[in-house]
């Protein structure tokens, strides 16, 4: 693991900071949470105004679009950028972070150059439609049937927690294309444009009181096969490769804004008087060191994506696992040090804290993780 920077590297870091310190003061302010279209076009626009100053699918291959640069200098933006208080990628968080990697990586000629400029230039959006009512993080038990019928698919069935279903202009979704194969080996990852007869959508009322996911019934909806990523009841595969990007890096941005969290409860802690207490202030310390290691586990992650070609390994369901859990111990150490009021039902640290709950779940399930690290790291065997 190399956790050094090379000329190169800080060089770029300065000009990315010179470009964030002259364009984030003329942002609009954003819009309300509620309000999906205005985010919609919110997201967007900063997405194309990164596009512009060639900052847009930085990691990405050259030949996809992308700038072709390091997964270290990948890094360093997403430091930066959260350092500086830069807009989240938001409603570009699936094409971005997910389809638009796994394309790249999958996807044929065609493909590439149909889908992946619209994400760049922040023109289309995409949701994610994987998990389902009964199946959950173990995707290998999804029921959503993909039957062929000539050029087309004909897709019937349901998916849940569908990420930005509501604005989005394509989702990612995995279907079970051979229902007599092994779940693992017919299962097939469409690209479904999400204006397609046939598709309703329903948003779901998180905890937090926030709409960013959704159900998604699918009726006699037709998806060419021509949007078919990888070959017909390849898509194990193919999910592996897009889930080792949500595992991956994905997380990075806020590994760093735990971090500057955890620096404004130490600094509230000695104003209102809570830092004299010894226990509070371990805790706080053990905090410090776990976001401490994070950082150095996501460096070494990086550094064998760096080896590996571009494509992150394994070791980000270790990372996941980690981080969901440290999370989690963060806002209940807010709730701690911080007074009463700052703590209402409309505080960003309850916001906070109600969404930190949902890490567990959210991108695999810490069971999923921790059989994934047992089976695939460890080499242990698989339990009955």
């Amino acid at each position: 693991m190399d956790l050094s920077y090379t000329p190169e590297e800080e060089e770029f870091r300065a000009h990315l900071r010179e470009w964030l310190a002259k364009v984030l003061p003329g942002l609009p302010p954003k819009p309300s949470p509620d309000d999906w279209p205005g985010r919609r076009a919110y997201d967007l626009g900063w997405q194309r105004m990164l596009y512009d100053a060639g900052y847009a699918g930085l990691h990405w291959p050259a030949d996809a679009g992308g700038r072709g640069a390091t997964p270290t200098q990948h890094l360093i933006f997403l430091e930066e950028t959260e350092n500086a208080g830069a807009p989240y990628v938001g409603a570009n968080f699936v094409g971005l972070l997910h389809a638009g990697p796994t394309i790249a990586a999958e996807g044929n000629a065609g493909q590439r150059a149909r889908w992946l400029p619209p994400v760049l230039r922040g023109e289309e959006v995409w949701c994610q439609g994987f998990s389902e009512p009964d199946a959950g993080s173990d995707l290998a038990a999804l029921r959503t049937r993909a039957r062929r019928d000539g050029d087309d698919y004909v897709v019937n069935g349901s998916k849940i927690w569908t990420s930005h279903a509501e604005v989005a202009d394509w989702c990612e979704l995995l279907v079970r294309t051979d229902a007599k194969a092994p779940k693992h080996r017919g299962i097939s990852w469409l690209a479904m444009p999400m204006d397609a007869p046939g598709i309703t959508v329903r948003p779901l009322r998180t905890l937090a009181g926030s709409t960013e996911f959704a159900e998604v019934f699918l009726d006699d909806v037709r998806v060419p096969v021509a949007n078919r990523v990888g070959e017909e009841n390849d898509g194990w595969r193919v999910t592996m490769v897009t889930l080792s990007f949500e595992r991956g890096t994905a997380f990075v941005g806020e590994v760093v804004a735990c971090r500057r969290v955890l620096g404004e409860l130490a600094r509230e802690a000695r104003k209102n008087g809570r830092w004299d207490d010894a226990v509070l202030r371990r805790r706080l310390g053990r905090l410090n060191a776990e976001f401490r290691a994070l950082w150095r586990l996501t460096q070494w992650n990086v550094s064998e994506s760096e080896r590996s070609g571009g494509v992150p390994g394994v070791g980000g369901s270790v990372f996941k696992l980690r981080y969901s859990r440290a999370r989690q111990d963060l806002y209940d150490a807010a709730a701690d040090v911080l007074e009463p009021e700052a703590l209402d039902l409309d505080s960003r640290w309850t916001l906070d804290r109600l969404s930190s709950l949902s890490y567990t779940i959210a991108a695999g399930t810490s069971q999923i993780q921790r059989n994934i690290v047992a089976e695939r790291i460890l080499g242990l065997p698989k339990g009955r």
